[in-house]
């Protein structure tokens, strides 16, 4: 299974490990565009409407300066750096045992930056939204696009592939018709904050149970268990499946 995950703004700000190594992350194919984004970010954190270019407000100034040093900066794991709603529901530090390396096995979280991380990846903490306007970088929806297709097509396997980026994040990587038929967004009909957490609560509970299903459908009921549930079949093929989720 490969369950799909978005970065979030909230990050922790406490790093202590050595600086970023982009030779030991995850997904080494990725290693180039990785290393021209942070080229980009680097020289556009450093422009006076840095800020402005990055989508932030202007109490992040520091924080969209600090990206400037992020060579520097000191890294932690993906599982603890990422921090908000979602991620306070999936509360990854109570997981233990086979849930953890569940976890750290399925989950790959989406990012601007970096493209796709595993958990145990280590990076500093930045400040890049997927709709920040880099230099050199015309429009990093499109860019990742381009280089992520063959790598997380390789890490779905012959598993799902459970969605619970946001719509920005999705425009990333589709999966091609072939993986069409395994592929379920995860949509939840609330507020954001409520769809976040509940996305939370969704991805623990798989962690947790250990599902085995190789079909949607069975998924589903699977999760019918622990959620209030409606899937519907794709529109047409190479759509996803989606699956309206509620927490109880």
């Amino acid at each position: 299974m490969l369950i799909l995950l978005p970065p979030s703004e909230g990050k922790a700000q406490r790093g202590r490990g050595r600086p970023l190594d982009l030779g030991r992350l995850s997904f080494p194919e990725l290693t180039a565009p990785r290393a021209r984004v942070l080229g980009a970010l680097r020289s556009t954190s450093a422009r006076p409407d840095a800020v402005a270019r990055l989508t932030a407000p202007p109490g992040a100034a520091a924080e969209v300066a600090r990206n400037a040093e992020i060579l520097g900066l000191p890294t932690m794991p993906a599982e603890r750096l990422y921090t908000g709603v979602l991620y306070d529901a999936l509360d990854l530090p109570s997981l233990d045992g086979e849930a953890l390396r569940r976890a750290r096995r399925w989950l790959v979280v989406t990012s601007a930056l970096f493209g796709a991380l595993r958990l145990g990846d280590r990076v500093p903490t930045y400040r890049l939204p997927i709709c920040a306007h880099l230099d050199g970088i015309d429009g990093l929806e499109a860019f990742w696009r381009s280089v992520l297709a063959p790598v997380l097509t390789a890490a779905a396997g012959r598993g799902l592939v459970v969605d619970c980026r946001s719509s920005s994040y999705v425009a990333t990587w589709r999966p091609a018709a072939e993986l069409a038929d395994r592929w379920v967004q995860i949509r939840v009909p609330s507020a954001s904050h409520f769809a976040k957490h509940t996305r939370g609560l969704l991805t623990r509970q798989l962690c947790l149970a250990g599902s085995t299903s190789s079909h949607v459908p069975a998924l589903a009921d699977e999760l019918a268990t622990s959620f209030e549930v409606n899937l519907h079949e794709p529109t047409r093929p190479g759509k996803p499946w989606v699956l309206d989720v509620s927490a109880h």
